[in-house]
């Protein structure tokens, strides 16, 4: 008899090792698991071939599909911004789920794949915003306080939104925000990126690595952070480790590498260098924060997350700069 769910450790073990899974899988569980983690196509993909009971594979046929279609909107998206940008002679790298995609890595593989995110040069953000505009793009956050709230503190541009296609695009200069205690090189990202065919680029294979690291540990609540994690694994899968640890470090993020990496070794056995490997103070705190999913696929374990959640803002400013903002925020939420 299947043990009963506690948190979302059955959706990491079936990604690791989906040939481990057995006919008594609560896959009621793991199926709404991957749903509200957003790796319902990847965990299609890691289950393709393999036996399941019928009704499972409808779903997962149906994910399948729907990532492929994800997919083509992705490429589709990255060439109107293509396009539109191609007569400004810039670079213009594409960042996360989208680079995966149009650069056929491992971590593609059933991707959900949600807003266009691309990296310019900061000194061309007026001349990308412009051309952008004019191409149909518009505004998503009208709001006086949060569009100089974006253009002063953010890592990017306040987000726009296609007029007729109903597609965000991301528009960044850096990929953490200017008032995180974390400062990346954006000149050393843009310098070391790849181009692709059509003339987009990506960042080089461990720059991909460390701005997942900083996107999961040095920014966000970790909401949806497995999604993340499995995004490191396998890129450290295709790619290995060389040059990894110093390439954080010039970044500024070697301790959020080496946690990331101490976890995704912990929850798929991603291969890591031996010096990286065991536990440090706090890793069962991210592990916990990264498992809060019940078999519903409810969101549990409500102190911790508050805790992350505090956590994140906490990372991002100043205290006094945070007072100010969470102040301004609740007072324009209460009127």
């Amino acid at each position: 008899m299947a043990k009963a769910v506690t948190d979302a450790r059955l959706l990491a073990r079936a990604l690791a090792e989906p040939t481990d899974l057995a006919l008594d899988t609560d896959w009621t569980a793991l199926i709404t698991m991957a749903r509200a983690e957003q790796l319902i196509g990847t965990l299609a993909r890691r289950l393709e071939s393999l036996p399941v009971p019928e009704e499972v594979a409808g779903i997962l046929a149906d994910a399948r599909a729907a990532s492929a279609q994800g997919r083509r909107a992705a490429l589709w998206e990255a060439e109107m911004a293509r396009r539109a940008l191609a007569p400004l002679d810039c670079s213009v790298i594409l960042l996360k789920g989208t680079a995966f995609v149009a650069a056929g890595l491992l971590a593609a593989r059933g991707r959900s794949i949600g807003d266009l995110d691309i990296l310019v040069p900061r000194d061309r953000l007026d001349a990308v915003e412009a051309a952008l505009l004019a191409a149909g793009w518009e505004w998503v956050k009208p709001d006086p306080y949060d569009d100089d709230y974006y253009r002063r503190w953010m890592h990017e541009l306040p987000p726009l939104i296609h007029a007729a296609r109903d597609r965000m695009i991301d528009v960044h200069h850096t990929i953490l925000p200017l008032t995180a205690r974390v400062r990346p090189d954006p000149a050393a990202l843009i310098a070391a990126s790849m181009p692709l065919e059509n003339g987009l680029k990506v960042l080089c294979p461990n720059d991909m690595i460390v701005h997942a690291a900083a996107h999961l540990f040095a920014d966000g609540d970790l909401a949806g952070g497995l999604r993340n994690l499995w995004d490191i694994h396998c890129l450290v899968e295709e790619h290995g480790t060389d040059g990894l640890a110093e390439r954080a470090h010039h970044h500024g993020l070697q301790r959020h590498m080496m946690r990331a990496m101490r976890l995704a070794a912990a929850l798929f056995g991603t291969p890591i260098p031996a010096g990286w490997q065991g536990s440090r103070g706090g890793d069962w705190l991210f592990q916990r924060r990264l498992l809060a999913r019940d078999g519903w696929g409810r969101p549990i374990r409500p102190v911790t997350r508050l805790a992350f959640y505090i956590r994140s803002h906490w990372l991002r400013m100043p205290p006094a700069m945070l007072a100010r903002h969470l102040w301004i925020k609740w007072r324009r939420g209460a009127a």
